[in-house]
């Protein structure tokens, strides 16, 4: 016998279709939501250590900065300590360079010349004076060049004005200051040059020469016979002229009663070093 079904199952069914519908709905939207939580909790943490780092570079940055100021100062500090041991160690150079200097103005200054005025611009100085001729001022710079306190007198004005009768012409000249003790900078470099090789490899050579005469000698001190002194060290010598033979000494006169006394012998001389070898062979 068939079985029909009268209740509407339809309508039940799509009911239950739409439950399941809205249920579905409502977990994907729950599920969005806390996917989007997740994904918004990964990034704010990502985005605070981000912070962070970008915190603690920017005080390191601070902090770099400060010391780099630090070493700034530091170096303007040690420029000035730098300039000033520089002018202390020119102005310990050149301590006696101004007594040297007017020495050296009243030595090279020639009979006929006067100075009258005398200014200094760094290592140029400026000579002003009147002289009896040129010859005298001719004689005057070669005088300054041949000082070494003084070098390349340069002549700039010399002209006859009459003012005074004895000494007509005034010049003026510029000299460059030297020192005569300072090493010399030859390759321009700056730096003072180095000791000459050839004075090194001489140095040297005395040094081993010195070194080597207590070894020489003390090989003949052993050869030598005992009692006999050691020769010393024997320089070469121009030959001498064979000496005179000693005169007789007088003999000693006699009394009746005395004694008479045997004259005394020679000094035996030490045998030569080739005449002892020649023994002991």
């Amino acid at each position: 016998m068939a079985r029909i079904n009268l209740l509407p199952w339809r309508a039940e069914r799509r009911k239950q279709r739409q439950k399941e519908f809205v249920t579905m709905i409502v977990m994907a939207v729950l599920g969005a939501l806390v996917l989007s939580g997740l994904i918004v909790m990964f990034y704010s943490g990502q985005i605070d250590g981000q912070n962070k780092r970008n915190n603690f570079l920017k005080d390191r940055i601070a902090e770099v900065d400060r010391q780099i100021k630090e070493i700034e100062e530091l170096d303007k500090k040690k420029s000035k300590l730098l300039a000033r041991k520089e002018v202390i160690e020119q102005l310990q150079s050149n301590r006696s360079q101004m007594v040297h200097l007017f020495d050296s103005l009243v030595r090279t200054i020639p009979d006929g010349a006067v100075l009258t005025a005398i200014k200094q611009d760094a290592d140029t100085l400026t000579l002003e004076g009147r002289a009896q001729s040129n010859a005298r001022v001719s004689t005057y710079m070669r005088n300054l060049e041949g000082s070494g306190w003084m070098t390349s007198p340069d002549l700039s004005i010399i002209e006859a004005k009459g003012t005074d009768k004895g000494l007509p012409y005034e010049f003026k000249l510029q000299v460059k200051l030297a020192n005569p003790n300072a090493p010399k900078d030859e390759d321009g470099d700056g730096q003072p040059d180095a000791p000459a090789a050839g004075a090194e490899a001489a140095v040297a050579e005395a040094a081993a020469a010195n070194a080597a005469a207590p070894a020489a000698a003390a090989p003949a001190a052993a050869n030598a016979p005992a009692g006999a002194t050691a020769p010393a060290a024997i320089a070469p010598v121009a030959p001498a002229a064979a000496p005179a033979a000693a005169p007789a000494a007088p003999k000693p006169a006699t009394t009746p009663g005395s004694v008479p006394t045997p004259a005394q012998a020679p000094p035996e001389t030490a045998p030569a070093a080739g005449n002892n070898k020649g023994a002991e062979s």
